[in-house]
């Protein structure tokens, strides 16, 4: 039986040259984020956040901070994906609809709340490793979105974060990881590279 998503894993490959012609409606970029949010998290703490870039104007800003690289110009849309530190202090809030629909009781979701109020506060360390975790959790989850949608994708991080951070209002607890290009695949992109033999990246224990 034909497995879809490994023929996707075995045939994705980065895309750099994007149909400057092709657009994707609201609808069809919030979907994807619906998708992208799907993403596993520590503790659920969904720490992200995504940035829809797709106007012309805001495109010409981020490609300026982007080192002038075209497939921001050119794809239907860019995401910044970014990471949300100090997450831990809204996870109560977070996790109120696990009680509701009875997924989790009350007396774990505040053990959970503990644990990571004692890990996290005051750790700006780990709170960045877990920002920088999910963000790329849920930017790959975003592109395998996108390819259920028929899409292209391409995962960038050559960008000025600061210059981002600013250009585009991010709050000082957010931290932009990731940019996502996606959009309709132009001629001329690269395939899959090839990848190392599996017997070098695995031990069995």
């Amino acid at each position: 039986m034909s497995n879809p998503i490994a023929a996707w894993i075995e045939s994705r490959a980065s895309t750099n040259r994007f149909d400057p012609s092709h657009a994707l409606s609201d609808a069809q970029i919030t979907e994807l984020i619906r998708l992208a949010t799907r993403a596993p998290s520590c503790y659920n703490l969904q720490n992200w956040r995504f940035v829809a870039v797709r106007t012309p104007q805001a495109k010409a800003r981020l490609q300026a901070l982007a080192y002038g690289q075209r497939q921001v110009a050119d794809a239907a849309v860019t995401f910044i994906v970014c990471g949300t530190l100090r997450a831990h202090e809204h996870l109560l809030q977070v996790l109120r609809p696990s009680v509701d629909a009875a997924i989790m009781d009350q007396r774990t979701v505040d053990g959970w709340v503990a644990m990571a109020a004692k890990s996290h506060e005051g750790n700006a360390e780990l709170q960045r490793d877990e920002a920088v975790r999910s963000a790329s959790l849920a930017a790959m989850t975003l592109m395998f979105a996108a390819g259920g949608m028929g899409l292209s994708s391409g995962p960038m991080t050559g960008f000025d974060a600061a210059g981002v951070s600013a250009a585009f209002g991010l709050s000082p607890t957010e931290l932009p990881v990731l940019l996502v290009t996606v959009g309709r695949g132009a001629p001329g992109n690269w395939p899959q590279k090839p990848r190392k033999p599996v017997d070098e990246v695995i031990e069995f224990v």
